[in-house]
Parts: structure tokens; C-alpha cells; sequence
């Protein structure tokens, strides 16, 4: 039989694709696919591509242990201060200060333990971790102003605690197994507060703070690196 497109050739003769007709011809040919420009970039886009998806779907183990430790050991030493203070709006002053200091090293640990493990700050988990745990965080922010301003303080150190073990417990769904625990022993340690004396906001404030974040922040550094 004679091909239709290639007068006088006899497609019996042939082996596929020259034997099928044009249209299947046509499309053999468009399936084929382009060579590649060499086995060397295609091995560093094999590379980054891997290392972009273990950076999106890893966990957060950014956290810094050392510094938790450090951390902790600043708020012993802010609640013994604070609780020297004359009045609730320098005790007030004193927490504030600590707050900004923590998030401050608490951010420039991440970043440098983010950098010392070759990823990104803004790899896949750091950023989950992040949107995870503010939001309860800025609720905590919120509820301080709302309590101070309609003077009630003695019910801060509840919020905090609840405040920060909420922002934890979130993040923990991106993280390791002892951030999640520590969440949850800091909203402990917030429905605790609620219950006990006004005048042991400071003992309990160390002791989260202080003896807790210390304690969960070696155990961190041991498991996961500093």
C-alpha cells in the first residue's frame, strides 16, 4: 500500500512511526522530548529542588535551646527585681523590658542556628512556625493593655503564661516533640495562675519563664542542637 503523504513508498516495508499515517506521525514527533542541556545541571536542579522541598516540609528544629536557657535565666532575674518594685507600673515596666529583650534574642538565635544548619530564615517550617505562634502572641499583647488599662494586673500573669503556651502549642504542629510539650505544661502553668494569690504572679513568672523554658531549653539544645 502506498503511502498517501510520500508517493510510490509501500508502508508494508516499515517499521513505526514511518509506517503510521501522518497525523500519527506528527504526534510521535511532538512527544519526543528535547535533550538536555547536560548531566551537570541537571544534577543541581535535582539538588535544589530536593533541598527545597526538605526545607518546606521539614520541622521547625530552629529553636534555640542555649538561648532558651539564657532566657530563662533573665526572667529569674526580672521577676526578683520586679518584685522589688514601689508600685504595679514599674512591676509592669520591668516585664515589658524582658518581653522585648527575649523576642529580640529569641529572633537573632533562630536566624543564626537557621544559618549554622544551612537553611533559610525564611525556610518552609521557620515561616509555618512563625504565623503559627504570633497571632496568640499578639492576643497576649492585646489582653495585657485590656487588663492594665481596666485595672485589673493581677490576672497578667495567668495571661501570659496561657498567652505563650498557646503560641507554642501552635507552632508545635511544625516542630519537635519537646516544643509541643512545653505548650502544654505553659498552659498549665497559666489555668494554675489564675487560681493562686495575687502576691505569687512573680514566683510563678520565674518559675514558667525562669525554671521551664531553662529546663525544656537543655533538653532542646541536647536533642536538636544548640
Amino acid at each position: 500500500m502506498a503511502d498517501s503523504a510520500r508517493p510510490g513508498l509501500d508502508r508494508r516495508n516499515l517499521t513505526w512511526p514511518d509506517r503510521a499515517p501522518v497525523r500519527h506521525r506528527r504526534r510521535a514527533g511532538m512527544n519526543r522530548t528535547a535533550p538536555a542541556d547536560g548531566p551537570g545541571r541537571n544534577a543541581l536542579d535535582d539538588l535544589r529542588y530536593i533541598r527545597s522541598t526538605m526545607e518546606s516540609a521539614g520541622a521547625f528544629t530552629s529553636v534555640p535551646g542555649w538561648a532558651m536557657v539564657g532566657l530563662g535565666l533573665s526572667a529569674v532575674v526580672t521577676a526578683v527585681i520586679a518584685g522589688f518594685q514601689p508600685d504595679r507600673d514599674r512591676w509592669l515596666v520591668a516585664w515589658v523590658i524582658e518581653a522585648a529583650f527575649a523576642a529580640v534574642v529569641a529572633v537573632l538565635a533562630v536566624a543564626q542556628k537557621s544559618r549554622r544548619r544551612g537553611l533559610a530564615v525564611t525556610a518552609g517550617p521557620n515561616r509555618r512556625f512563625a504565623s503559627s505562634f504570633a497571632p496568640a502572641m499578639v492576643t497576649g499583647a492585646i489582653l495585657t493593655f485590656a487588663l492594665w488599662s481596666r485595672g485589673v494586673p493581677d490576672l497578667l500573669p495567668g495571661t501570659w503564661l496561657l498567652a505563650f503556651g498557646a503560641s507554642v502549642t501552635a507552632g508545635s504542629a511544625a516542630s519537635v516533640a519537646p516544643v509541643r510539650a512545653l505548650g502544654v505544661t505553659f498552659v498549665t502553668l497559666g489555668a494554675v495562675a489564675f487560681v493562686l494569690p495575687a502576691s505569687w504572679g512573680d514566683a510563678i513568672l520565674a518559675f514558667g519563664f525562669g525554671g521551664v523554658l531553662a529546663a525544656f531549653g537543655a533538653i532542646i539544645a541536647r536533642r536538636h542542637g544548640g
